[in-house]
């Protein structure tokens, strides 16, 4: 493969949107070099690379085209690497309404999660610098108290919104426990398509599977998704287990490339 024809997916570790897609290319089988970015650090060669004014993840380099954001990523793939196994153009139409579905409540669930999150800085510190270089990991720890304050704003983590965003995430589990009440496996038709690889890894810092390098560890399960605690019996997050034990694997079998 000519490194035109190669992709590279840049991703943030904690990002559910990051491993909705980084599961599509897994499962497709599609060959790609997945980009580890630090948060707060990654904004601005994101804004530059995507040109479209934000700084989001994933994105998806083609050469010299970029593709931003999950939706138009999926998209793009369909159209330059399909068909996909996980988008049968029979049941399209309802694969791609579940998936806007699922992607609006990708932000609530940020949201509501780092509102509780914030209350242990050094395993958010740990996360986010995972995969930092020595100055970035510098710069997280030195500026965080400045870069917990401008992302509690802009993503809006306050006691009002974040209220709103636990009843919208309650309102979409309580549609998906509803969809599987009849004992189906996958959300449309018989085979997992990209409706199921939205909701699942959009749920999946909920559910905490165990497949899941950051989502499944103990400090993860008891001071970020704690107050998810709720949900936890849900018949909607345990099929999101599910879903992540049969479908999906463990996640990271090749290391990430840390961000030049």
């Amino acid at each position: 493969m000519s490194d035109q024809e190669k992709l590279t997916l840049f991703t943030i570790n904690m990002s559910h949107y990051s491993e909705k897609i980084r599961w599509l290319l897994d499962y497709e089988k599609i060959e790609y070099q997945e980009q580890a970015l630090t948060p707060f650090i990654h904004a601005l060669p994101m804004f530059i690379k995507g040109k479209r004014q934000r700084t989001t993840v994933p994105l998806l380099q083609h050469g010299d085209k970029y593709v931003q954001d999950s939706p138009r990523i999926v998209d793009w793939l369909a159209k330059n690497r399909g068909p996909l196994k996980t988008l049968p153009a029979d049941i399209q139409d309802e694969i791609i309404e579940i998936q806007k579905r699922f992607d609006i409540i990708g932000k609530p669930i940020a949201r509501y999660l780092y509102f509780t999150g914030f209350a242990y800085p050094a395993l958010i510190k740990d996360i986010w610098t995972q995969f930092a270089k020595p100055w970035e990991n510098v710069v997280v720890r030195t500026t965080y108290p400045i870069i917990k304050h401008l992302f509690k704003k802009m993503q809006r983590v306050n006691e009002v919104d974040v209220a709103k965003a636990e009843q919208k995430i309650d309102q979409e589990i309580k549609w998906l426990e509803q969809r599987l009440s009849d004992g189906r496996e996958f959300l449309v038709g018989d085979t997992l398509t990209v409706a199921d690889i939205t909701a699942a890894s959009l749920l999946a810092p909920l559910a905490c599977p165990s497949e899941h390098p950051i989502y499944s560890t103990q400090d993860f399960r008891e001071k970020i998704s704690g107050s998810a605690k709720k949900w936890a019996a849900s018949p909607a997050l345990e099929w999101v287990r599910t879903m992540y034990t049969q479908h999906r694997g463990v996640i990271w079998a090749k290391t990430p490339r840390i961000s030049s």
